[in-house]
């Protein structure tokens, strides 16, 4: 049987110079893999209203939503994500991790040295070469 496709959608979050990325808890899956905040999209909801809604479910923060770089799909295991990455400016809002335990803002190098989730990883060697 072929996997269905989960869509997904990400942001990379400037907060000026920094970029927001976060570690996904022991209970996601994919343990302690960091990644771009972001997630699934509902059934009717456009990529940015997406977006928009997961970043302030999942981090109680307001961003304005950029530039939309080269979708991903990647086959995990057990499932199969296609990730839909947004380049967005931090706009407004405390930051809340909501469901991942750890966050960074880090430069484009500093984020190299992470342990991505491997869906993250095409979409973070694009936007350091941008």
């Amino acid at each position: 049987m072929k996997d269905k496709i989960i869509y997904v959608t990400c942001a990379i979050i400037n907060f000026d110079d920094k970029i927001l990325a976060v570690q996904r808890s022991e209970t996601m899956k994919l343990p302690f893999k960091w990644e771009f905040a972001g997630g699934k999209i509902e059934v009717g909801e456009s990529e940015i209203d997406c977006i928009k809604r997961e970043i302030f479910e999942e981090l109680n923060i307001q961003i304005e939503v950029k530039e939309r770089l080269t979708p991903v799909v990647h086959q995990y295991p057990n499932f199969k994500i296609k990730l839909i990455p947004y380049t967005a400016l931090y706009v407004s809002g405390d930051l809340k991790l909501r469901e991942h335990c750890d966050f960074v803002l880090a430069n484009k190098n500093e984020l190299i040295n992470l342990d991505w989730a491997e869906a993250d990883l095409p979409i973070l060697k694009e936007f350091v070469e941008l």
